[in-house]
């Protein structure tokens, strides 16, 4: 199971913090991912981080804003959103890919899903 919270309504230039808990699962056998949907849009990719950290990617429209990290003793995965912009606003989702799997862009291959936390930025 994974549960994501932080998002909520923050003006332009403005910053949030999402987190996603994991439980369940050895969370160590998981790459993660953050995607996001905004309204009448399909979802998209915005970063992945392998199981240990090593590695980290993100969209072209985020890189230099957003990190991502995890946490594997605490079982979380955070992705810092720095200098947030209208065109952020989204929902926002964590998933997991076993890792065996290999990381991926691409959200079909991804196993698990969180909730999803709402991002609003206003202009």
């Amino acid at each position: 199971q994974l549960q994501a919270c932080g998002g909520g309504l923050v003006q332009a230039g403005g910053s949030l913090r999402l987190t996603c808990a994991a439980s369940g699962r050895t969370f160590s056998n998981y790459h993660m991912g953050w995607f996001r949907q905004a309204p009448g849009k399909e979802r998209e990719f915005v970063a992945a981080i392998t199981w240990n950290g090593g590695n980290t990617y993100y969209t072209d429209s985020v890189k230099g804003r957003f990190t991502c990290s995890r946490d594997n003793a605490r079982n979380t995965v955070s992705l810092q959103m720095n200098a947030l912009k209208p065109e952020d606003t989204a929902a926002y989702y964590c998933a997991a890919t076993l890792r065996s799997s290999g990381i991926t862009y691409n959200p079909a291959r991804y196993d698990y899903w969180g909730q999803g936390t709402l991002v609003t930025v206003s202009s």
